[in-house]
């Protein structure tokens, strides 16, 4: 049985209301929507970090060997988007980088196309019809950007939805069996961004409604149902991100059952892009009762259409994280701190923002165990937790020296130990607040704090650990990442299925 075996959603915390974006273009456009909200991400995030999260989420219940985080148990990992931070270089392997995973892994770009994600997600879940295929997590996200008073700007949402699969046996609890798919690829133009451009264009959506939702979709949904060996009218959920208005002439020419589709969340989350159909997926499965057959279509270039039947852990708390992650949000009262933080806004950075960030790719290279997965070191003779780990044990008890072994702590639990909130140095959001945390398990570091507004720090905080941007490098064109921590009583996501 090829099933989906857990699920993990991750949004940014930042939510804009929609009458923020209104009120602030009304002198323009008095006729933009006002209701509801949508997400967006942080000045430190994009799509990759945004993924990482997910894909946290998804696999925090198939953590090895008894220690947080120290091996995820997947041999594969797809990541979808059509904006990874990096052109030529791999995106996926930057993720599994931060997870610890490197070495024997499979890591794949997959771009091009909003349905980049339900592609993805079709391959794995075809692919696994071989038994030698590793357990494999798919993953999409997209932060895609807007200009200002267009329609998209209120329409879309950053978000990202990973999805662990694998070959279970009768018998096993997964979160979905899959029972069949089909695609087809029609170079359908409703809306692109060609390269080096920043926003979509966006064609009329009547002409999109009629010609594609109404003529292509059967061409993928028909075989999807033949091969999975069910009826139309038997579909209890239909996870697609189309308008109402397409969704109507769909149920007519499938023949489902009025009441099947499932809430887009324009209202609260917006489009997500690739990582919208996912993100559905993961909310429809909170709902669903075992046993009820869900039916998931991609649109972008085609259509993807995959068949589902919800298993024993559907419906429960062990479905996702969805709702954790849809509760977690603050909204965003300032218009322009949205565009400056989307980079929509030169600012003035003032002298201290004017540095040169270039990174050093040979010790970057050495240090990646250290940086890019935050793993400290456990001294074998005294079992004392530092970071970063050296040669030499830090315990004044012991010090031994090459007896360190790694330790991972991005999962630890860990707690405010010293914090400062610098309003002198440069951050994109000030103030800078940094500090030291201490690991349960031992050890501590010094790191910044993010998601955390000026007096909600306080030394004895419990703190969890987010894979974020510390910086670009403009010149050079170059992202680099780092580990932060966060507030947990602030900014609780939920790692947990």
């Amino acid at each position: 049985m090829r099933a989906l075996l857990s699920a993990g959603v991750y949004l940014p915390r930042a939510r804009l209301p929609r009458s923020t974006i209104a009120a602030g273009h009304a002198w323009f456009n008095p006729n933009l929507p006002k209701g509801g909200e949508r997400t967006y991400a942080a000045w430190d995030e994009d799509s990759l970090t945004l993924a990482v999260e997910a894909v946290r989420a998804c696999t925090a219940d198939v953590l090895a060997n008894g220690i947080a985080g120290s091996h995820r148990q997947f041999g594969a990992l797809a990541f979808a988007s059509t904006t990874f931070p990096f052109a030529d270089r791999s995106n996926a392997g930057l993720v599994a980088a931060a997870l610890g995973r490197e070495g024997l892994l499979q890591a794949r770009d997959h771009g091009g196309s909003l349905r980049a994600g339900t592609s993805a997600l079709l391959a794995a879940l075809q692919a696994l019809a071989d038994p030698a295929c590793p357990e494999t997590v798919v993953v999409a996200s997209d932060t895609r950007q807007a200009k200002p008073a267009s329609p998209q700007e209120s329409q879309y949402g950053h978000g990202a939805a990973a999805f662990r699969m694998g070959r279970a046996t009768d018998g096993t609890a997964v979160l979905a069996e899959y029972l069949g798919g089909a695609a087809i690829t029609a170079d359908f133009v409703d809306h692109h961004r060609s390269d080096g451009e920043d926003f979509d264009y966006t064609l009329e959506e009547r002409w999109v409604r009629d010609e594609a939702w109404g003529k292509l979709l059967p061409g993928a949904v028909g075989p999807a149902l033949a091969a999975a060996g069910i009826a139309a009218n038997a579909i209890d959920h239909c996870v697609v991100n189309a308008p109402a208005a397409a969704q109507k002439k769909l149920a007519a020419q499938l023949g489902l059952r009025e009441g099947v589709f499932v809430d887009t969340l324009g209202k609260t989350v917006g489009d997500t892009g690739t990582a919208q159909p996912l993100v559905l997926l993961a909310a429809a499965l909170e709902k669903a009762t075992p046993s009820a057959l869900l039916l998931l279509i991609g649109f972008g270039q085609g259509i993807d259409a995959l068949v589902f039947r919800a298993g024993a852990l559907a419906g429960c708390s062990a479905a996702s994280n969805f709702s954790a992650a849809l509760a977690a949000g603050r909204q965003e009262p300032s218009y322009t701190r949205y565009l400056a933080h989307q980079g929509l806004l030169a600012m003035e950075l003032g002298m201290r923002g004017e540095r040169d960030n270039r990174t050093a790719q040979s010790v970057a290279w050495r240090k990646r165990r250290t940086v890019t997965a935050l793993i400290g070191g456990k001294c074998r003779d005294c079992s004392t937790v530092q970071y970063p780990l050296t040669r030499a044990c830090v315990n004044p008890d012991c010090r031994a020296f090459d007896t360190q072994e790694e330790f991972p702590l991005a999962d630890c639990a860990a707690k405010v130990k010293t914090f400062t909130e610098d309003w002198l140095a440069f951050t994109p959001a000030p103030p800078l607040v940094y500090g030291n945390v201490a690991f349960a398990a031992g050890g501590n570091a010094f790191i910044e704090f993010t998601d955390a507004a000026p007096g909600e720090t306080a030394v004895g905080q419990p703190v969890r650990f987010v894979f974020r941007l510390k910086d670009r490098d403009a010149l050079r064109g170059f992202h680099r990442y780092f580990w932060k921590a966060v507030p947990v009583s602030l900014h609780d996501h939920g790692e947990g299925n």
